[in-house]
């Protein structure tokens, strides 16, 4: 085996042009390095992001039933069809109804009739004022007998109570109809309601934010992994935990002015908030000690000290410190193995700026 002796002055040359503040190569292994660098906390806003699976729901989805039995007649709207509020979509066979309509108007006649014959005999005092009276009730009667005709009869047909889009047929023309019957369903898509649970820790996170006045960013994530082009807005928290899930159901209004979501759909509720001057320090600079976050930080006299540190969120590669560590101090962040807590060290400083350049994940 052949051994070559480099000259000292070009080893320390080739040692020196490594960077400092370049992450370790994976399958490289330093033992003979006892090179500490430490670098400072960056200050900079974050945008965190939670994710939640959502059920999409229809701001309005209703059941059509007829409110009268009979034979469905009528039939004036197609599976999926966009309708207009008022619109006639069923009818129901009214053949019962509509005798009933023309008996009550026979009725009304004969007892207007009476009504004025028997004021004009109470003009020539043949009969009395309570006579008079008694017809004008009877009169009364048979209005109010045939408006209940008359609504018995429209209950027969079914119109669109709001603009929608009519969903699948359960009765086809001809069926028999009872009013426990659906005959289809109507859904108002032009909001979207998207229900998605939250758990209990996220729901403070969310409710400090709101008394902070953080601003806040709502998107939405279809099935093929697309994103909505619209944003929405947090409408609803409901009034109770689920104890058994510790989650509590939110709503978020997505405006739907294509009619691409549809009631039953699912997807993924995004919600951004940025962190304002947040104190960021790679994952790497970190250790754990029994679920508890701790980072070397090296005094003026160059002396490492063991420091537990509270993490307000996490990203990839970064941690978002909420306690713990200032923006002024130095802690390990290449070596955190090579150290231990007492020691006296050397060290190279590296720019916050430098390492985070570094990482996958770059706070905005």
């Amino acid at each position: 085996m052949r051994i070559i002796n480099w000259p000292l002055a070009i080893l320390s040359m080739m040692i020196g042009s490594i960077p400092a503040c370049q992450p370790h190569q994976h399958g490289h292994r330093h033992h003979e390095s006892r090179t500490i660098v430490v670098s400072s906390p960056l200050v900079q806003d974050v945008t965190v992001t939670k994710r939640y699976v959502g059920q999409i729901r229809s701001r309005r989805n209703i059941e059509l039933r007829p409110l009268q039995e009979g034979y469905l007649e009528v039939i004036n709207v197609r599976e999926g069809q966009a309708v207009k509020a008022g619109d006639l979509l069923f009818a129901v066979v009214p053949i019962l109804y509509k005798a009933r309509v023309a008996a009550e108007q026979a009725k009304l006649q004969s007892a207007q009739v009476q009504y004025n014959n028997t004021v004009k005999l109470a003009q020539q005092k043949i009969v009395s004022e309570q006579e008079v009276a008694l017809k004008l009730a009877e009169l009364n009667e048979a209005k109010a007998k045939l408006n209940l005709a008359e609504a018995e009869l429209a209950f027969t047909q079914i119109k669109a109570p709001f603009d929608g889009i009519i969903d699948r047929f359960q009765q086809q023309q001809g069926s028999l109809v009872k009013k426990e019957d659906i005959i289809t369903t109507l859904s108002d898509n032009t909001v979207m309601w998207v229900y998605f649970n939250v758990p209990e820790t996220h729901y403070l996170e969310y409710m400090t934010g709101e008394r902070e006045h953080q601003a806040r960013q709502i998107e939405l994530i279809l099935a093929d992994g697309s994103k909505f082009p619209y944003h929405g807005n947090i409408a609803a928290i409901e009034a109770k935990f689920n104890n058994e899930t510790g989650t509590i159901p939110f709503r978020a209004d997505f405006p739907n002015p294509d009619r691409l979501l549809r009631h039953g759909q699912t997807g993924n509720v995004l919600i951004h908030r940025t962190i304002k001057g947040a104190l960021v320090i790679p994952q790497r600079a970190t250790f754990e000690i029994l679920t508890k976050r701790f980072v070397f930080v090296v005094g003026a006299d160059g002396v490492v000290k063991q420091r537990e540190i509270t993490i307000q969120q996490e990203q990839e590669d970064i941690f978002l410190v909420k306690s713990g560590l200032s923006v002024d101090e130095r802690f390990v962040l290449e070596g955190v193995r090579q150290v231990k807590d007492g020691d006296k060290v050397e060290y190279e400083y590296c720019k916050p700026e430098e390492w985070m350049a570094h990482l996958k994940y770059h706070a905005e």
